[in-house]
């Protein structure tokens, strides 16, 4: 090995050891051991991409990334993933993402223990424990932990740059959220499913939906055994088993598992129902109450349980239901053992032992464990009335 090539190896060796970052970003602070990684860094603040693909006309910021998306043009140089079929187009990518099906998180942070499958994920939620936020808005100077954060702000903050749809004001960050958007007010579903003639407006949720029919769960929960179609399902489900609830209200500090949960939630303080039922009048707070509902009207039921025929409007009713024919009670109370087949059902226990009493009368201010309680008591107030 040359002299001068042993010398740069020892250099970048000790700097790794004294984790010496001598070339700094003067745009937001960031520092690297390399020069050339620097340069790369520069091209995300000056939007510089000299690497251009031949064939789409796709530019990139490094000549690695554009070699990367060239193998998407050469077919037999892909690689699938054998328990979900997504396409790769490098072996990192694809040993990174068959982590979700077996549940491997290497990456651990030494704070709080939470584990990743990617070391860049890890790095990114150190930030929350150092508070360090390196990329900052030059407009109002407000700063972010992740890059994709300072660029999401900087699009709101610019109108000229946001997407808005002519129907219903709402805005858009991408033209394609736009377009997605745009098919709820035409009803365009250009995605049919072969089996039972359900249509959707984006692919995706064409081949998610397909595992209902073929019984595909690719991802599995190391704990219990379980399968998921999904692996937003299995990530949710393992919350169950961590007892993690990251999503907090601000008003009266309740936590949730999901933000559905936490925005469907949020409602209750603003007393906000934006989305109206042309049928009936009836008023919701989120859009995805109202698609439930409004089949109803439809007498639409795709889901159907094999073991007894029975029809149900929506997915998450089915799974409830397979759970009477296996005998499945995979939700455990911790203070005495008893097991539920539902999630709800578990909560509703709960408040047996912490003495917990959500809902509250208005009239006299009696509170109960169940919503259902409170409705049931109110009509007391109507008689006497």
């Amino acid at each position: 090995m040359p002299k001068n090539k042993k010398r740069t190896s020892l250099t970048l060796y000790q700097r790794i050891h004294n984790r010496e970052k001598p070339y700094e970003c003067g745009d937001c602070g960031k520092a690297f051991r390399v020069r050339q990684q620097l340069t790369f860094h520069q091209r995300i603040h000056t939007g510089e991409k000299p690497y251009e693909c031949k064939e789409c006309g796709k530019a990139f910021r490094q000549c690695a990334h554009l070699s990367r998306h060239q193998r998407i043009h050469a077919s037999d140089k892909l690689l699938e993933c054998k328990r979900c079929g997504k396409i790769f187009t490098c072996g990192a990518d694809l040993r990174v993402h068959q982590r979700i099906h077996v549940g491997e998180k290497p990456y651990d942070c030494k704070e709080c223990g939470k584990a990743f499958r990617v070391r860049g994920q890890l790095n990114l939620h150190q930030r929350i424990h150092t508070g360090e936020k390196p990329y900052e808005c030059k407009e109002c100077g407000k700063t972010f932990r992740q890059y994709a954060h300072l660029t999401r702000h900087q699009r709101l903050n610019i109108a000229e740059k946001c997407y808005e749809c002519r129907d219903c004001g709402q805005a858009f960050l991408c033209s394609t959220g736009l377009r997605v958007h745009h098919k709820l007010h035409t009803g365009e579903k250009p995605y049919d499913c072969k089996e039972c003639g359900k249509a959707f407006r984006v692919r995706q949720q064409l081949t998610l939906h397909q595992r209902i029919h073929t019984g595909e769960k690719p991802y599995d929960c190391k704990e219990c055994g379980k399968t998921f179609s999904r692996a937003y399902h299995l990530t949710l489900h393992q919350r169950i088993h961590t007892g993690e609830k990251p999503y907090e209200c601000k008003e009266c500090q309740k936590f949730f598992r999901r933000y559905s949960e936490l925005i469907s939630h949020q409602g209750i303080h603003i007393g906000e129902k934006p989305y109206d039922c042309k049928e009936c009048g009836k008023a919701f707070r989120l859009f995805s109450q109202l698609t439930q509902h409004q089949s109803i009207h439809f007498g639409e039921k795709p889901y159907k349980c094999k073991e007894c025929e029975k029809t149900f409007r929506l997915l998450s009713q089915l799974t409830q239901h397979q759970s009477i024919h296996t005998g499945e009670k995979p939700y455990d109370c911790k203070e005495c053992g008893k097991a539920f087949r539902l999630h709800s059902s578990l909560i509703q226990h709960q408040r047996i032992h912490s003495g917990e009493k959500p809902y509250k009368c208005k009239e006299c201010k009696k509170a109960f464990r169940q919503h259902s309680h409170l409705t049931y008591h109110q009509r007391v107030h109507k008689v006497t009335k």
